[in-house]
């Protein structure tokens, strides 16, 4: 038998938690990076042909229109910072390939929306600015490994589709 005092700090101790995570469960901030590689085109009767700079340099003005553009569900994109285009060397094709960074400022309502970012070929880093502390419980887990282990799929099945 409980008395009323007990049952009053236990119903205390359930709203603070609840309340904190609350807090918690605020909009996630994070700054993520993409590279676009810049396949070079040949020239097609002495015309036509595109540096791997400018091959690199549309690709990501594609992809800043894209993400302007178009809206995605919980992911706001805040910022769009276009990088300066670099090369380097690529051994496996024995030539130049440049590269045209780009960084966004995105804000998600959950990290199951930042999968979206990562599971790109073009990721190249990500830092999360807030929260400064994620607590997740069970069902959150196994919610954010369903969402890694559907991507991971769709990513397998596209690269089978490819090498038939």
């Amino acid at each position: 038998m409980m008395f009323r005092s007990e049952l009053d700090s236990r119903e205390k101790e359930v709203k603070e938690t609840q309340t904190e995570a609350k807090e918690t469960q605020k909009r996630l901030k994070f700054k993520v990076r993409f590279d676009y590689k810049g396949k070079p085109k040949p020239a097609r009767f002495f015309f036509g042909g595109k540096k791997t700079e400018d091959v690199a340099q549309e690709c990501r003005e594609q992809q800043i229109a894209r993400w302007r553009n178009i809206p995605f569900q919980g992911i706001n994109v805040e910022d769009i910072d276009p990088r300066e285009i670099y090369n380097v060397y690529d051994e496996e094709m024995d030539e130049e390939v440049a590269y045209a960074p780009l960084e966004l400022l995105v804000s998600a309502d959950s990290l199951e929306d930042l999968l979206r970012f990562i599971f790109r070929e073009e990721f190249r880093r990500i830092e999360i600015l807030e929260p400064s502390s994620i607590l997740l419980n069970n069902k959150e887990i196994e919610k954010l490994l369903f969402r890694i282990n559907e991507f991971l799929q769709t990513k397998l099945l596209l690269l089978s589709r490819e090498m038939k």
